[in-house]
Protein backbone atom coordinates (compact mmCIF):
# COMPACT_ATOMS: atom_id res chain seq x y z
CA UNK A 1 0.00 0.00 0.00
CA UNK A 2 1.51 3.31 -1.04
CA UNK A 3 1.59 6.32 1.25
CA UNK A 4 -0.52 8.38 -1.17
CA UNK A 5 -3.06 6.03 -2.67
CA UNK A 6 -5.36 3.19 -1.76
CA UNK A 7 -4.35 0.45 -4.18
CA UNK A 8 -1.78 -2.29 -4.50
CA UNK A 9 1.04 -1.17 -6.77
CA UNK A 10 0.99 -4.42 -8.77
CA UNK A 11 -2.71 -5.04 -9.29
CA UNK A 12 -5.24 -2.26 -9.09
CA UNK A 13 -8.19 -4.55 -8.38
CA UNK A 14 -9.87 -2.01 -6.12
CA UNK A 15 -11.89 -3.35 -3.20
CA UNK A 16 -15.17 -1.76 -2.07
CA UNK A 17 -13.38 -0.34 0.96
CA UNK A 18 -10.67 1.25 -1.21
CA UNK A 19 -13.28 2.71 -3.57
CA UNK A 20 -15.13 4.24 -0.63
CA UNK A 21 -11.95 5.63 0.96
CA UNK A 22 -11.10 7.36 -2.31
CA UNK A 23 -14.67 8.44 -3.02
CA UNK A 24 -15.67 9.89 0.34
CA UNK A 25 -13.34 12.92 0.28
CA UNK A 26 -14.26 13.48 -3.37
CA UNK A 27 -17.91 13.43 -2.33
CA UNK A 28 -17.20 15.95 0.40
CA UNK A 29 -15.40 18.30 -1.99
CA UNK A 30 -18.26 18.17 -4.52
CA UNK A 31 -20.77 18.51 -1.69
CA UNK A 32 -19.19 21.83 -0.76
CA UNK A 33 -20.05 23.55 -4.03
CA UNK A 34 -23.58 22.20 -3.82
CA UNK A 35 -23.99 22.99 -0.11
CA UNK A 36 -23.22 26.59 -0.94
CA UNK A 37 -26.26 26.63 -3.23
CA UNK A 38 -28.33 24.63 -0.74
CA UNK A 39 -27.59 26.91 2.21
CA UNK A 40 -28.21 29.97 0.03
CA UNK A 41 -31.62 28.54 -0.92
CA UNK A 42 -32.49 27.60 2.69
CA UNK A 43 -31.67 31.07 4.04
CA UNK A 44 -33.30 32.89 1.11
CA UNK A 45 -36.43 30.76 1.42
CA UNK A 46 -37.04 32.58 4.68
CA UNK A 47 -36.49 35.97 3.05
CA UNK A 48 -39.12 35.73 0.33
CA UNK A 49 -40.56 33.78 -2.61
CA UNK A 50 -38.92 36.09 -5.16
CA UNK A 51 -35.46 35.67 -3.60
CA UNK A 52 -35.89 31.89 -3.40
CA UNK A 53 -36.87 31.65 -7.06
CA UNK A 54 -34.24 34.12 -8.22
CA UNK A 55 -31.49 32.19 -6.45
CA UNK A 56 -32.36 29.16 -8.61
CA UNK A 57 -31.73 31.01 -11.87
CA UNK A 58 -28.69 32.85 -10.49
CA UNK A 59 -27.00 29.79 -8.99
CA UNK A 60 -27.56 27.67 -12.10
CA UNK A 61 -26.25 30.52 -14.25
CA UNK A 62 -23.10 30.68 -12.11
CA UNK A 63 -22.81 26.89 -12.08
CA UNK A 64 -22.94 26.77 -15.89
CA UNK A 65 -19.95 29.15 -16.05
CA UNK A 66 -18.19 27.28 -13.23
CA UNK A 67 -18.56 24.00 -15.13
CA UNK A 68 -16.21 25.26 -17.84
CA UNK A 69 -13.47 25.24 -15.23
CA UNK A 70 -14.76 22.03 -13.70
CA UNK A 71 -14.61 20.34 -17.11
CA UNK A 72 -11.01 21.43 -17.59
CA UNK A 73 -10.34 20.06 -14.11
CA UNK A 74 -11.65 16.66 -15.22
CA UNK A 75 -9.20 16.59 -18.12
CA UNK A 76 -6.42 17.73 -15.79
CA UNK A 77 -7.35 15.00 -13.34
CA UNK A 78 -7.31 12.35 -16.09
CA UNK A 79 -3.79 13.36 -17.18
CA UNK A 80 -2.49 13.50 -13.60
CA UNK A 81 -4.05 10.11 -12.84
CA UNK A 82 -2.48 8.64 -15.99
CA UNK A 83 0.98 9.84 -14.90
CA UNK A 84 0.30 8.53 -11.41
CA UNK A 85 -0.72 5.13 -12.76
CA UNK A 86 2.48 5.04 -14.81
CA UNK A 87 4.41 5.82 -11.57
CA UNK A 88 5.78 8.92 -13.28
CA UNK A 89 5.14 10.85 -10.08
CA UNK A 90 7.31 13.89 -10.74
CA UNK A 91 5.43 14.59 -13.96
CA UNK A 92 2.13 14.90 -12.03
CA UNK A 93 3.32 18.17 -10.47
CA UNK A 94 4.36 19.55 -13.85
CA UNK A 95 0.94 18.75 -15.29
CA UNK A 96 -0.69 20.30 -12.21
CA UNK A 97 1.02 23.66 -12.69
CA UNK A 98 0.03 23.90 -16.36
CA UNK A 99 -3.57 23.35 -15.27
CA UNK A 100 -3.26 25.90 -12.46
CA UNK A 101 -1.95 28.59 -14.82
CA UNK A 102 -4.68 28.01 -17.36
CA UNK A 103 -7.51 27.92 -14.81
CA UNK A 104 -6.32 31.17 -13.21
CA UNK A 105 -6.33 32.94 -16.59
CA UNK A 106 -9.68 31.42 -17.54
CA UNK A 107 -11.18 32.67 -14.26
CA UNK A 108 -10.12 36.26 -14.98
CA UNK A 109 -11.46 36.07 -18.54
CA UNK A 110 -14.85 34.64 -17.51
CA UNK A 111 -15.14 37.12 -14.64
CA UNK A 112 -14.75 40.06 -17.02
CA UNK A 113 -17.08 38.45 -19.56
CA UNK A 114 -19.73 37.80 -16.93
CA UNK A 115 -19.61 41.38 -15.67
CA UNK A 116 -20.05 42.70 -19.22
CA UNK A 117 -22.62 40.32 -20.70
CA UNK A 118 -24.75 38.98 -17.82
CA UNK A 119 -27.08 42.02 -17.62
CA UNK A 120 -27.75 41.94 -21.37
CA UNK A 121 -28.37 38.20 -21.51
CA UNK A 122 -30.49 37.84 -18.38
CA UNK A 123 -32.63 40.90 -19.13
CA UNK A 124 -33.73 39.24 -22.37
CA UNK A 125 -34.47 35.86 -20.79
CA UNK A 126 -36.24 36.77 -17.51
CA UNK A 127 -39.78 38.11 -17.86
CA UNK A 128 -40.28 39.39 -14.29
CA UNK A 129 -38.49 42.65 -13.49
CA UNK A 130 -38.56 41.78 -9.80
CA UNK A 131 -36.89 38.41 -10.37
CA UNK A 132 -34.34 39.96 -12.76
CA UNK A 133 -33.28 42.56 -10.19
CA UNK A 134 -32.80 39.86 -7.54
CA UNK A 135 -30.82 37.65 -9.95
CA UNK A 136 -28.46 40.49 -10.85
CA UNK A 137 -27.87 41.37 -7.19
CA UNK A 138 -26.69 37.79 -6.71
CA UNK A 139 -24.62 37.50 -9.91
CA UNK A 140 -22.80 40.82 -9.37
CA UNK A 141 -21.08 39.43 -6.28
CA UNK A 142 -21.18 35.69 -6.98
CA UNK A 143 -18.96 35.95 -10.07
CA UNK A 144 -16.07 37.04 -7.81
CA UNK A 145 -16.07 33.40 -6.66
CA UNK A 146 -14.73 32.35 -10.08
CA UNK A 147 -11.39 33.97 -9.25
CA UNK A 148 -10.98 31.60 -6.29
CA UNK A 149 -12.93 28.51 -7.36
CA UNK A 150 -11.08 27.91 -10.65
CA UNK A 151 -7.55 27.75 -9.20
CA UNK A 152 -8.94 25.52 -6.42
CA UNK A 153 -10.10 23.08 -9.12
CA UNK A 154 -6.47 22.49 -10.12
CA UNK A 155 -5.61 21.49 -6.55
CA UNK A 156 -8.65 19.23 -6.39
CA UNK A 157 -7.65 17.54 -9.68
CA UNK A 158 -4.15 16.90 -8.31
CA UNK A 159 -5.34 15.31 -5.08
CA UNK A 160 -8.04 13.20 -6.76
CA UNK A 161 -5.73 12.19 -9.63
CA UNK A 162 -3.06 10.97 -7.20
CA UNK A 163 -5.80 9.38 -5.01
CA UNK A 164 -4.60 11.52 -2.09
CA UNK A 165 -8.13 12.69 -1.29
CA UNK A 166 -8.17 12.80 2.51
CA UNK A 167 -7.48 16.52 2.88
CA UNK A 168 -10.45 17.38 0.66
CA UNK A 169 -12.72 16.58 3.60
CA UNK A 170 -11.10 19.23 5.83
CA UNK A 171 -11.30 21.76 3.02
CA UNK A 172 -14.96 20.96 2.47
CA UNK A 173 -15.91 21.37 6.13
CA UNK A 174 -14.11 24.71 6.40
CA UNK A 175 -15.73 26.03 3.24
CA UNK A 176 -19.26 25.09 4.29
CA UNK A 177 -18.77 26.50 7.79
CA UNK A 178 -17.66 29.86 6.41
CA UNK A 179 -20.60 29.96 4.00
CA UNK A 180 -23.19 29.18 6.67
CA UNK A 181 -21.72 31.72 9.09
CA UNK A 182 -21.64 34.58 6.59
CA UNK A 183 -25.02 33.66 5.13
CA UNK A 184 -26.48 34.18 8.59
CA UNK A 185 -24.57 37.39 9.22
CA UNK A 186 -25.00 39.05 5.82
CA UNK A 187 -28.47 37.94 4.70
CA UNK A 188 -30.25 38.85 7.92
CA UNK A 189 -27.88 41.57 9.16
CA UNK A 190 -26.61 39.92 12.34
CA UNK A 191 -23.52 40.72 14.37
CA UNK A 192 -23.45 44.35 13.34
CA UNK A 193 -23.56 43.64 9.60
CA UNK A 194 -26.20 45.24 7.35
CA UNK A 195 -29.11 43.05 6.14
CA UNK A 196 -28.15 42.48 2.50
CA UNK A 197 -30.61 39.73 1.53
CA UNK A 198 -29.70 37.92 -1.69
CA UNK A 199 -26.57 40.07 -2.11
CA UNK A 200 -25.32 38.78 1.25
CA UNK A 201 -25.81 35.20 0.08
CA UNK A 202 -23.57 35.84 -2.94
CA UNK A 203 -20.90 37.50 -0.81
CA UNK A 204 -20.89 34.60 1.65
CA UNK A 205 -20.49 32.06 -1.15
CA UNK A 206 -17.55 33.90 -2.72
CA UNK A 207 -15.84 34.30 0.65
CA UNK A 208 -16.13 30.55 1.30
CA UNK A 209 -14.41 29.82 -2.02
CA UNK A 210 -11.58 32.18 -1.08
CA UNK A 211 -11.10 30.25 2.15
CA UNK A 212 -11.02 26.96 0.22
CA UNK A 213 -8.25 28.21 -2.07
CA UNK A 214 -6.19 29.48 0.87
CA UNK A 215 -6.41 26.07 2.58
CA UNK A 216 -5.21 24.34 -0.58
CA UNK A 217 -2.28 26.73 -0.90
CA UNK A 218 -1.22 26.25 2.72
CA UNK A 219 -1.55 22.46 2.53
CA UNK A 220 0.47 22.00 -0.65
CA UNK A 221 3.15 24.39 0.64
CA UNK A 222 3.53 22.17 3.71
CA UNK A 223 3.57 18.80 1.89
CA UNK A 224 6.59 16.74 2.95
CA UNK A 225 6.83 14.92 -0.40
CA UNK A 226 6.60 17.91 -2.74
CA UNK A 227 9.81 16.90 -4.50
CA UNK A 228 8.49 13.43 -5.26
CA UNK A 229 5.51 14.89 -7.07
CA UNK A 230 7.43 17.67 -8.78
CA UNK A 231 5.58 20.44 -6.94
CA UNK A 232 7.58 23.41 -8.21
CA UNK A 233 6.42 26.19 -10.57
CA UNK A 234 7.31 25.54 -14.20
CA UNK A 235 5.72 26.47 -17.52
CA UNK A 236 5.65 23.94 -20.36
CA UNK A 237 3.80 25.15 -23.45
CA UNK A 238 3.86 21.75 -25.16
CA UNK A 239 2.41 20.05 -22.11
CA UNK A 240 -0.27 22.73 -21.79
CA UNK A 241 -1.25 22.22 -25.44
CA UNK A 242 -1.54 18.49 -24.81
CA UNK A 243 -3.66 19.16 -21.73
CA UNK A 244 -5.92 21.54 -23.67
CA UNK A 245 -6.47 19.00 -26.44
CA UNK A 246 -7.60 16.49 -23.84
CA UNK A 247 -9.64 18.91 -21.72
CA UNK A 248 -11.50 20.99 -24.30
CA UNK A 249 -14.05 18.23 -24.78
CA UNK A 250 -14.60 17.66 -21.07
CA UNK A 251 -14.99 21.46 -20.67
CA UNK A 252 -17.69 21.56 -23.31
CA UNK A 253 -19.23 18.36 -21.95
CA UNK A 254 -19.46 19.77 -18.43
CA UNK A 255 -20.84 23.11 -19.62
CA UNK A 256 -23.60 21.61 -21.76
CA UNK A 257 -24.54 19.20 -18.98
CA UNK A 258 -25.59 22.21 -16.85
CA UNK A 259 -26.54 24.87 -19.42
CA UNK A 260 -29.87 23.15 -20.25
CA UNK A 261 -30.72 23.39 -16.55
CA UNK A 262 -30.45 27.15 -16.85
CA UNK A 263 -32.84 27.08 -19.81
CA UNK A 264 -35.09 24.77 -17.79
CA UNK A 265 -35.39 27.32 -14.98
CA UNK A 266 -35.89 30.19 -17.41
CA UNK A 267 -38.81 28.18 -18.85
CA UNK A 268 -40.21 27.56 -15.37
CA UNK A 269 -39.87 31.27 -14.52
CA UNK A 270 -42.50 31.99 -17.16
CA UNK A 271 -44.92 29.69 -15.28
CA UNK A 272 -44.91 32.04 -12.27
CA UNK A 273 -43.08 32.78 -9.04
CA UNK A 274 -44.62 29.87 -7.11
CA UNK A 275 -43.64 27.26 -9.71
CA UNK A 276 -40.14 28.73 -9.85
CA UNK A 277 -39.88 28.58 -6.05
CA UNK A 278 -41.04 24.93 -6.03
CA UNK A 279 -38.56 24.06 -8.77
CA UNK A 280 -35.75 25.61 -6.74
CA UNK A 281 -36.70 23.70 -3.61
CA UNK A 282 -36.75 20.38 -5.49
CA UNK A 283 -33.54 21.22 -7.34
CA UNK A 284 -31.82 22.21 -4.11
CA UNK A 285 -32.71 18.90 -2.44
CA UNK A 286 -31.77 16.99 -5.58
CA UNK A 287 -28.23 18.34 -5.35
CA UNK A 288 -27.60 16.02 -2.39
CA UNK A 289 -28.16 13.07 -4.73
CA UNK A 290 -26.28 14.87 -7.50
CA UNK A 291 -23.29 14.96 -5.13
CA UNK A 292 -23.40 11.19 -4.58
CA UNK A 293 -23.76 10.49 -8.30
CA UNK A 294 -20.98 12.85 -9.35
CA UNK A 295 -18.54 11.79 -6.63
CA UNK A 296 -18.78 8.15 -7.66
CA UNK A 297 -18.63 9.18 -11.32
CA UNK A 298 -15.53 11.33 -10.70
CA UNK A 299 -13.91 8.50 -8.74
CA UNK A 300 -14.63 6.13 -11.63
CA UNK A 301 -12.85 8.39 -14.10
CA UNK A 302 -9.78 8.63 -11.86
CA UNK A 303 -9.61 4.89 -11.14
CA UNK A 304 -9.99 3.92 -14.78
CA UNK A 305 -7.36 6.40 -15.87
CA UNK A 306 -4.99 4.89 -13.29
CA UNK A 307 -5.82 1.39 -14.56
CA UNK A 308 -5.03 2.30 -18.16
CA UNK A 309 -1.83 4.07 -17.12
CA UNK A 310 -0.78 0.87 -15.32
CA UNK A 311 -1.82 -1.23 -18.38
CA UNK A 312 -4.49 -3.07 -16.39
CA UNK A 313 -7.57 -2.33 -18.51
CA UNK A 314 -8.89 -5.84 -17.85
CA UNK A 315 -10.12 -4.57 -14.48
CA UNK A 316 -12.24 -1.75 -15.94
CA UNK A 317 -15.52 -3.66 -16.05
CA UNK A 318 -15.09 -4.96 -12.50
CA UNK A 319 -14.31 -1.47 -11.15
CA UNK A 320 -17.38 0.04 -12.87
CA UNK A 321 -19.62 -2.61 -11.33
CA UNK A 322 -18.14 -2.13 -7.86
CA UNK A 323 -18.52 1.66 -8.03
CA UNK A 324 -22.12 1.26 -9.24
CA UNK A 325 -22.99 -1.04 -6.33
CA UNK A 326 -21.33 1.33 -3.88
CA UNK A 327 -23.35 4.22 -5.31
CA UNK A 328 -26.63 2.40 -4.83
CA UNK A 329 -25.73 1.32 -1.29
CA UNK A 330 -24.92 4.94 -0.44
CA UNK A 331 -27.87 6.64 -2.13
CA UNK A 332 -30.90 4.37 -1.82
CA UNK A 333 -31.23 4.57 2.00
CA UNK A 334 -31.18 8.38 1.76
CA UNK A 335 -33.81 8.29 -0.98
CA UNK A 336 -36.08 6.15 1.19
CA UNK A 337 -35.66 8.53 4.13
CA UNK A 338 -36.39 11.53 1.91
CA UNK A 339 -39.55 9.86 0.56
CA UNK A 340 -40.83 9.06 4.06
CA UNK A 341 -39.99 12.49 5.52
CA UNK A 342 -40.77 14.55 2.43
CA UNK A 343 -42.77 17.20 4.33
CA UNK A 344 -39.89 17.82 6.70
CA UNK A 345 -37.34 17.96 3.87
CA UNK A 346 -39.36 20.46 1.84
CA UNK A 347 -40.34 22.36 4.99
CA UNK A 348 -36.71 23.33 5.61
CA UNK A 349 -37.03 25.77 2.70
CA UNK A 350 -40.46 27.24 3.33
CA UNK A 351 -43.17 27.54 5.96
CA UNK A 352 -45.85 27.79 3.27
CA UNK A 353 -47.99 24.62 3.59
CA UNK A 354 -49.54 25.05 0.14
CA UNK A 355 -46.09 25.32 -1.44
CA UNK A 356 -44.94 22.21 0.41
CA UNK A 357 -47.92 20.17 -0.80
CA UNK A 358 -47.59 21.42 -4.37
CA UNK A 359 -43.91 20.37 -4.46
CA UNK A 360 -44.59 16.73 -3.48
CA UNK A 361 -45.25 15.14 -6.95
CA UNK A 362 -42.17 16.78 -8.50
CA UNK A 363 -40.14 15.82 -5.43
CA UNK A 364 -40.99 12.12 -5.89
CA UNK A 365 -40.16 12.21 -9.61
CA UNK A 366 -36.80 13.75 -8.73
CA UNK A 367 -36.03 10.95 -6.25
CA UNK A 368 -36.76 8.26 -8.83
CA UNK A 369 -34.32 9.78 -11.27
CA UNK A 370 -31.37 8.66 -9.12
CA UNK A 371 -31.70 5.03 -10.18
CA UNK A 372 -30.80 5.78 -13.81
CA UNK A 373 -28.63 8.86 -13.20
CA UNK A 374 -26.05 6.85 -11.23
CA UNK A 375 -25.14 4.32 -13.98
CA UNK A 376 -25.42 7.03 -16.65
CA UNK A 377 -22.82 9.31 -15.07
CA UNK A 378 -20.57 6.48 -13.90
CA UNK A 379 -20.24 5.06 -17.41
CA UNK A 380 -19.99 8.51 -18.99
CA UNK A 381 -17.06 9.31 -16.68
CA UNK A 382 -15.62 5.90 -17.45
CA UNK A 383 -15.52 6.99 -21.09
CA UNK A 384 -13.79 10.21 -20.01
CA UNK A 385 -11.32 8.26 -17.86
CA UNK A 386 -10.18 6.27 -20.89
CA UNK A 387 -9.19 9.57 -22.52
CA UNK A 388 -12.09 9.50 -25.01
CA UNK A 389 -13.35 12.92 -23.93
CA UNK A 390 -14.59 13.70 -27.44
CA UNK A 391 -16.89 10.65 -27.38
CA UNK A 392 -18.26 11.63 -23.96
CA UNK A 393 -18.93 15.14 -25.27
CA UNK A 394 -20.75 13.75 -28.31
CA UNK A 395 -22.97 11.59 -26.10
CA UNK A 396 -23.87 14.61 -23.97
CA UNK A 397 -24.72 16.66 -27.08
CA UNK A 398 -27.08 14.02 -28.45
CA UNK A 399 -28.89 13.57 -25.14
CA UNK A 400 -29.26 17.33 -24.66
CA UNK A 401 -30.88 17.68 -28.08
CA UNK A 402 -33.60 15.24 -27.01
CA UNK A 403 -33.84 16.92 -23.58
CA UNK A 404 -34.45 20.36 -25.08
CA UNK A 405 -36.78 18.95 -27.73
CA UNK A 406 -38.97 17.45 -25.00
CA UNK A 407 -39.03 20.76 -23.08
CA UNK A 408 -39.95 22.65 -26.25
CA UNK A 409 -42.78 20.21 -27.06
CA UNK A 410 -44.47 20.36 -23.65
CA UNK A 411 -44.02 24.15 -23.39
CA UNK A 412 -46.40 24.47 -26.35
CA UNK A 413 -49.23 23.02 -24.26
CA UNK A 414 -51.18 24.92 -21.62
CA UNK A 415 -51.51 23.87 -17.98
CA UNK A 416 -48.59 21.42 -18.09
CA UNK A 417 -47.52 20.53 -14.55
CA UNK A 418 -44.03 21.07 -13.21
CA UNK A 419 -43.78 17.30 -12.76
CA UNK A 420 -44.08 16.79 -16.52
CA UNK A 421 -41.23 19.24 -17.06
CA UNK A 422 -39.08 17.33 -14.60
CA UNK A 423 -39.52 14.10 -16.58
CA UNK A 424 -37.05 15.56 -19.08
CA UNK A 425 -34.36 14.44 -16.63
CA UNK A 426 -35.30 10.81 -17.24
CA UNK A 427 -34.87 11.23 -20.98
CA UNK A 428 -31.43 12.73 -20.45
CA UNK A 429 -29.97 10.07 -18.13
CA UNK A 430 -31.46 7.06 -19.92
CA UNK A 431 -30.00 8.12 -23.27
CA UNK A 432 -26.65 9.03 -21.67
CA UNK A 433 -26.45 5.57 -20.09
CA UNK A 434 -27.28 3.79 -23.35
CA UNK A 435 -24.57 5.63 -25.29
CA UNK A 436 -21.88 5.47 -22.58
CA UNK A 437 -22.44 1.86 -21.58
CA UNK A 438 -22.60 0.83 -25.22
CA UNK A 439 -19.27 2.54 -25.92
CA UNK A 440 -17.53 0.92 -22.93
CA UNK A 441 -19.01 -2.47 -23.78
CA UNK A 442 -17.76 -2.20 -27.35
CA UNK A 443 -14.34 -0.77 -26.49
CA UNK A 444 -13.25 -2.57 -23.31
CA UNK A 445 -15.63 -5.27 -22.09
Amino acid sequence: MRQYGYFNSNKMNFTYKQIWLINFPVMMSILVEQLINITDAIFLGHVGEVELGASAIASIYYLAVYMLGFGFGIGLQVMIARRNGEKNYESTGRVFFQGLYFLALLAVFLFILSKALSPLLLHRLISSGEVYDAVMKYIDWRCFGLLFAFPALAFRAFFVGTTNTKMLTLNALAMVSVNILFNYLLIFGKGGFPALGITGAAMASSLSELVSLLIFLIYIACMSNRQRYGIRPAFDWQLLRQLLRLSVWSMLQSFISVAPWFLFFVTIEHLGKSQLAIANIVRSISTLFFVIVNSFATTTGSLISNLIGAEQSDYIHMVCRKVLKSGYLSGVPIILLAAVFHNQAIGIYTEDVALTEAAFPTFMVMLGNYFMALPAYIYCNAVTGTGNTRAAFLFQCITIVFYLLYLWMISNFEDVSLTMYWLAEYIFVILLFVFSYGFMRWKYF
